[in-house]
């Protein structure tokens, strides 16, 4: 397997950034002390440039080649961000903010990012830029637009830029990738149904949103299983329900739901958030009773450009010696936002037997890291050789 030698040296250092990053997480845009954290590693390995503050915490490395024969320039992203998570991996350098916790891997993109960064920096055996896009916010899908919004694919002249994600179930350091709609659009929505409340014993006194809620939830399943084409990409879940009362003896006035869409084609979006709307409030009308819905488009979707794939597919195979197509995901991924500004693709690090992403006992495989940073330097030297390459 041809890792790097260097990563291979470099590990229990890179590993013990990753396990410092790891035991203060922070969260969203907070990265009071993430983010001046990378600034300052940047800036210790010999960065061309290094600036803060972009997207609200993002930080940006420049790392320049020995030459620049064609102008060309890398984006490579890494997320800072965890999760409001109260975590139970039991690691010795678990979470010291309760609350928080690294539980989706940021703190290995971070860190492999980092050690990718540090080797660049050292070699510059490239003819063109490389430009680090440490990113706030992934979990809230709004970071990475922040940084887009703040300019910084044309401040620093970004031509084609690439991304990571650690996998659970994927073998360590092996890697999967597909091109086309990898991750899927994420949408929100909230519908609030309002009747007339009124005493348990009294139903017929009220109007009870929360059979009428109940009925919403169950309709609602419907527009998937008999609205889509069955062999479209969709889902639809209603993950809160909160009624505006709590005692045993009320009927409520109101119910709030709150749910999430996850779909592949914008066809299929659109076709949900119409039917979703018609439904809820076709239902409660029937009930005698009013649905207000907010419908609201987050991250979209997540898809992978062609020729860049083929090329991040090359390398993944260099290092690893394979690279495995990644399934479609129904999760989301804000590096779409990126991938919307320019050509470019995602890829899949493995973690292992590890928990699944998002659960309290997930934590980082430290042995993926050689791989991760070797696919980043070696993306980088492949792609902008020198003319001694």
């Amino acid at each position: 397997m041809p890792i790097k030698n260097r990563f291979a040296e470099l590990l229990p250092e890179i590993a013990a950034w990753r396990q410092d990053i790891h035991a203060h997480p922070e969260i969203g845009f907070e990265l009071d002390r993430t983010a001046p954290l990378v600034a300052e590693k940047l800036r210790a390995f010999g960065c061309d440039e290094v600036v803060t503050g972009i997207g609200g915490t993002g930080v940006v490395g420049v790392i320049r080649g020995r030459t620049d024969s064609r102008g060309h320039v890398i984006g490579l992203r890494g997320d800072m961000d965890a999760l409001p998570i109260h975590e139970a991996s039991g690691a010795a350098y678990a979470s010291e903010n309760p609350g928080a916790m690294h539980a989706c891997g940021h703190d290995g993109h971070t860190a492999m990012l980092l050690g990718a960064a540090k080797y660049l920096a050292e070699t510059r055996n490239f003819d063109g830029t490389v430009v680090l896009l440490f990113q706030p916010a992934e979990e809230l899908g709004s970071g990475a637009k922040a940084m887009i919004d703040d300019g910084v694919m044309d401040r620093f002249g970004v031509k084609e830029v690439y991304g990571m994600h650690n996998m659970p179930g994927l073998p360590v350091g092996q890697f999967a990738i597909r091109p086309g709609a990898l991750l899927a659009a994420t949408d929100e929505f909230f519908i609030e149904v309002t009747g007339r409340g009124g005493h348990a014993a009294k139903p017929h006194e009220a109007i009870d949103p929360t059979v009428t809620a109940s009925q919403i939830i169950l309709a609602l399943q419907s527009i998937v299983s008999r609205n889509a084409d069955p062999v479209a990409q969709g889902v639809l879940s209603v993950t809160s329900v909160q009624t505006s009362s709590t005692a045993y003896n009320v009927i409520p006035q109101s119910v709030k739901l709150r749910g999430t869409v996850r779909t592949h084609s914008p066809e299929m979006q659109d076709m949900i958030e119409v039917r979703l709307g018609e439904m809820a409030r076709g239902i409660a009308a029937g009930f005698g009773a009013q649905a207000e819905v907010t419908y609201l488009r987050h991250v979209p979707i997540t898809i992978n450009a062609e020729e860049p794939t083929a090329f991040a597919t090359e390398v993944a195979q260099a290092v690893s010696g394979g690279c495995a197509e990644a399934p479609l995901i129904m999760g989301g991924e804000d590096f779409a936002y990126m991938l919307q500004e320019r050509p470019g693709a995602f890829i899949f690090v493995g973690n292992g037997g590890s928990a699944a992403l998002h659960h309290p006992e997930y934590n980082f495989e430290d042995e993926a890291i050689p791989a991760g940073c070797s696919w980043f330097a070696e993306l980088v030297e492949r792609r902008m050789p020198t003319a001694l390459a």
